[in-house]
């Protein structure tokens, strides 16, 4: 006879058919001035409840992305779509978006409870919930009490918490920040970064997040967007876009990465060996090449060892330059193959084994902390 799938067969198809994305960027091009082209060929999908970091240099075109998506800026070319369906027409506040920006945005006229309450003012909803709605989201970043000081009776920290409350008041799906937390010193925008991670998980929503600060979007980021040039570079959770980059580009500006420069000699399965200066070195091949391409290797500088007194796949001696203490490690920076500036960090040590500034020690690493941009072919490979 005929089969019929049983519910548990539907339920099995049902999980494995991909999520509709939350978001959709599709082939979206936008000029200012109809000649410079501020982003090009964009095609980002963003997941549903997923915490989306756009990061690059001033003038690749992250906030002109993050613009589009809000309403204040059109698409030259191409469409966006929020839940399948296209946003073009759709003015701002028709949009559901939350939004957060740098200067924060707060009306210094008013009460932390009224600035709270204006965008639910603007939606029609009444009192009651209005009221239950202001201090959940108070809670939420651990204002309570606050509902009555302005904003100019704030710090700048707490400032920062009200704008995001305000973002999530009235309990969009979607959530917008252009990079909230450039206006804070360094160790408040450290706590800022937990904190939002912490309400990220908590509420569930989307959050699509400009930032300039590598350190700030690997914290944060499910998936960080990498942009130059108005164009995405790459696009990868952080821990795989800082251990294998595809473009030298991506390496540097992920974060500090050592790089050396030369040719392909010789491919090994999932290694090559590359000639740098007088070495032969072996890293792991994350690009297609073939010998006598002209390649960049990158690494990053972190190692549990120490240099020297290793068994390394790759050996060579370094002059050690200079010594910067941080926290539990030490960075070094050592000459080799006649390149300054090449980093290794390690925990610290002391007495006997300490190193010292000017020291020639043996040193190394393994082919496989050599992935990193890390095999790349072309002029970018001179980058």
């Amino acid at each position: 006879g005929d089969y019929n799938p049983s519910p548990f067969d539907k339920q099995d198809q049902r999980v494995t058919t991909p999520p509709e994305p939350h978001v959709e960027f599709e082939d979206i091009a936008k000029s200012y001035d109809g000649r410079v082209l501020a982003v090009q060929g964009l095609n980002l999908a963003v997941r549903r409840g997923e915490f989306l970091s756009l990061l690059g240099p001033s003038g690749s075109g992250k906030t002109t992305c993050l613009m589009m998506l809000a309403g204040f800026e059109t698409p030259t070319t191409g469409a966006i779509r929020i839940n399948g369906r296209s946003v073009h027409a759709l003015p701002p506040r028709k949009r559901g978006i939350g939004m957060v920006f740098q200067d924060y945005a707060l009306f210094p006229h008013m009460t932390v409870e009224d600035n709270l309450a204006f965008p639910l003012d603007v939606r029609g909803i009444g009192r009651e919930r209005r009221g239950e709605l202001v201090d959940r989201a108070l809670q939420l970043v651990r204002l309570e009490g606050f509902q009555m000081r302005r904003p100019g009776q704030l710090s700048g920290g707490q400032q920062q918490r009200v704008a995001i409350a305000r973002a999530l008041v009235f309990e969009p799906e979607l959530v917008l920040m252009d990079e909230p937390l450039g206006a804070l010193d360094r160790h408040l925008r450290e706590e800022m970064q937990y904190e939002i991670r912490r309400i990220h998980r908590t509420l569930g929503v989307t959050i699509v997040y400009v930032t300039h600060d590598q350190q700030e979007a690997m914290v944060m980021s499910d998936r960080i967007a990498v942009l130059r040039d108005g164009m995405i570079e790459q696009i990868a959770p952080p821990e795989a876009l800082y251990e294998e980059p595809n473009r030298s580009f991506v390496a540097r500006f992920i974060g500090e990465n050592n790089r050396l420069h030369g040719r392909v000699a010789g491919v090994l399965g999932d290694l090559c060996e590359v000639a740098v200066g007088d070495k032969v070195v072996q890293a792991l091949r994350v690009v297609d090449c073939a010998p006598g391409d002209r390649v960049t290797l990158s690494s990053a500088p972190s190692g549990g060892d120490p240099p020297g007194g290793c068994l390394y796949t790759n050996e060579f001696d370094a002059l050690i330059e200079h010594i910067t203490f941080v926290g539990i490690t030490c960075a070094f920076a050592w000459r080799h193959a006649g390149r300054p500036d090449f980093i290794a960090k390690i925990p610290q040590r002391g007495g006997a084994g300490a190193v010292l500034e000017g020291d020639q020690i043996p040193g190394g690493m393994d082919a496989d902390r050599l992935p990193r941009a890390g095999l790349r072919r072309g002029p970018e490979a001179e980058a």
